[in-house]
């Protein structure tokens, strides 16, 4: 008995093309060093691109460093300028109705009463007393 058609093809086995092989190896390679130079062009561009942007950040951080500066200046010389003695007397006056002490309302700790010891028992009326010449 002979074999029918399809036994007949399924052992028929096809020779391999060896110029096509080739070909197709040299086109799978021309399209893999595209790839590698096209990956290569846009890492390039990117770099540039954040380059760029880098660029306008700095710029734009370096403008408010300056306002920021120029903020911390006139700041400084308002603090100046509310730390005046003339400026807190005036408001002391104004706003809280306080006066300039009189003679008999300014009393001198030991600390700040000349000669006077500082671990002295007696009151600085009593030293500047003590201290006087007897007439």
């Amino acid at each position: 008995m002979a074999p029918s058609r399809s036994q007949q093809i399924r052992f028929l086995v096809r020779e391999r093309d060896r110029r096509r092989l080739r070909t197709m190896g040299v086109v799978l390679g021309l399209v893999g060093l595209v790839g590698l130079l096209v990956g290569g062009v846009l890492i390039y561009v990117w770099h540039q691109v954040q380059q760029v942007r880098l660029a306008y950040e700095l710029e734009e951080l370096r403008a408010l460093r300056s306002e920021l500066d120029e903020l911390n200046r006139r700041l400084k010389v308002e603090i100046a300028s509310l730390r005046t003695l003339a400026r807190i007397e005036q408001k002391a006056r104004a706003e809280l109705g306080l006066e300039v002490a009189r003679g008999d309302q300014v009393q001198l700790t030991r600390e700040f009463v000349p000669g006077v010891e500082p671990g002295s028992t007696q009151t600085a009326w009593e030293e500047s007393l003590a201290k006087r010449p007897e007439p």
